[in-house]
């Protein structure tokens, strides 16, 4: 999963909601560093990734890009879910999506201090560009998939990904809307036993 489905599979918590979203920055034991409640959310970031890279579903999905973007076709499978999840929303939250992404910003903007270095350095594109929102367009995400792409140094041109996502459109979202109930569920249980 990433940002979004990280973000919003926090639940109402903001510590952590700040430790899920912050979690990748956060290498090995380093997240003792932090706060008790943003510790948690770390740990469950870890948990919810394990659980969907080993997912058959998942899986399924990422065999569809293996070929042409290797080790990479989790990281693009992990965007198209958040693209299907944006432009899905309403089916899963009863706030809008430009209300729960600028209460995020917010909650991003009041806790700046705690964010690792590399947060704090895209934080300012990621909102001036409003990423979260822009995963509910093909377009948002063909740009997400070229700034991936820039950052990998266009080792396998994640930005072409953006083809194999229009043409087995309708493959990949019934591998979403199949998994995402069950990551709910897998989520709100490990959140219980945080």
């Amino acid at each position: 999963m990433n940002f979004l489905a990280h973000i919003y599979l926090s639940g109402d918590n903001e510590e952590l909601i700040l430790g899920n979203f912050i979690a990748d920055s956060i290498k090995g034991k380093k997240y003792l560093n932090y706060p008790p409640g943003i510790q948690k959310g770390i740990l469950l970031h870890r948990r919810i990734d394990h659980f969907t890279d080993t997912h058959p579903i998942v899986r399924r999905s990422s065999s569809k890009l293996h070929k042409n973007y290797s080790h990479y076709a989790g990281v693009i499978v992990d965007i198209f879910y958040d693209h299907f999840l944006a432009s899905n929303w309403e089916e899963y939250s009863n706030v809008p999506l430009e209300n729960f992404v600028a209460d995020f910003y917010i909650l991003l903007k009041k806790n700046f201090d705690l964010l690792p270095t590399p947060i704090q350095s895209f934080l300012p594109y990621m909102v001036a560009e409003n990423w979260l929102l822009s995963y509910a367009s093909i377009d948002g995400i063909s740009r997400i998939l070229y700034q991936m792409n820039i950052r990998t140094k266009n080792i396998v041109q994640m930005d072409k990904a953006v083809n194999e996502l229009r043409e087995h459109y309708s493959e990949f979202e019934k591998d979403f809307s199949e998994f995402f109930p069950i990551l709910k569920n897998f989520s709100a249980e490990k959140i219980k036993l945080l």
